[in-house]
């Protein structure tokens, strides 16, 4: 029965946290945005295009728009999916109706822009990681992700949502909001990564030396980072080489150096950046593709 009423408690907390979530993805649409005209791409780009030729609520477009998507949603990825992309498109199309009887908190494009995308961006993290999707262009791009996985969410989001903010244009007729609404789109691709992938970047490091064993204890108890010992050969001498292999958090990649120039300033050393680390320490491997 533990199992069954911890899955049941998983499950209602789900729920709650996709509630919460559309209504900060609603208040970003109803309260900065849609009252700016700032068609920030995908449905909810075209439900606010959609609202000025038809004068129909945009909430109530959203709604219209999701209902042959989440059916395709449905065939490709379940029922069980499906229910909480269906949850999340209800409530988020209520709470932009009733939010969008409020006036702009803004009227300020730049400011508008730079909020409600960032409410979008969190909103649409926090429902794509309890399971479930705003629907619209989210189901389109879990299918994309599914065939292409090595594409991030926020850059397909990015290219999706330039398409509908280049029509958004010749329907609005205004040179101005359309940039803005661009720069909108360019935010919440950028924030939905940092909202699903964490701010997690690291410097991955590559270092040869002689020394490596004096390098490696070092980095071990003074840094506390993990090391791998990769065996090679130099291509030019044809002697045996040890390269230690590590990831750092960015803020102590500079020590790294240091410590590396005090036992071996003549030690060869690579250094490039590692958008995603998942193991130990970092992220779960089963839970963190979406």
């Amino acid at each position: 029965m533990k199992p069954f009423k911890s899955k049941k408690i998983n499950s209602v907390i789900s729920y709650a946290v996709i509630a919460v979530a559309s209504f900060i993805y609603a208040a970003g649409i109803s309260l900065f945005l849609d009252k700016n005209g700032l068609a920030a791409g995908g449905v909810t780009g075209i439900s606010v295009i959609l609202n000025r030729v038809t004068g129909i609520g945009t909430g109530t477009l959203y709604f219209l728009l999701n209902i042959p998507i989440i059916i395709f949603g449905a065939w490709k990825f379940g029922f069980k999916f499906i229910f909480k992309t269906f949850f999340a498109v209800v409530c988020t199309s209520v709470f932009t109706d009733v939010l969008g009887q409020f006036n702009s908190v803004t009227e300020d494009l730049l400011l508008a822009a730079l909020a409600g995308s960032f409410l979008m961006a969190v909103g649409m993290g926090l429902i794509f990681k309890a399971g479930g999707t705003t629907g619209g262009m989210d189901i389109i791009i879990k299918v994309l992700r599914v065939k292409y996985p090595y594409l991030k969410t926020g850059f397909l989001f990015l290219v999706l949502d330039g398409i509908i903010v280049a029509c958004s244009f010749f329907v609005l007729g205004s040179i101005e909001v359309a940039l803005y609404a661009a720069l909108s789109v360019l935010i919440t691709g950028k924030a939905l990564d940092w909202v699903l992938y964490g701010g997690d970047e690291v410097k991955l490091v590559f270092i040869i030396t002689d020394a490596w064993e004096k390098v490696g204890l070092r980095l071990m108890s003074e840094l506390d980072v993990g090391i791998t010992y990769l065996h090679g050969k130099g291509g030019y001498t044809r002697r045996d080489k040890t390269v230690i292999m590590c990831v750092a958090k960015n803020q102590i990649a500079p020590r790294i150096e240091e410590i590396i120039k005090e036992e071996d300033n003549r030690a060869f050393m690579i250094v490039s950046s590692a958008n995603e680390i998942f193991g130990e320490g970092y992220k779960d491997i089963y839970k963190e593709k979406l």
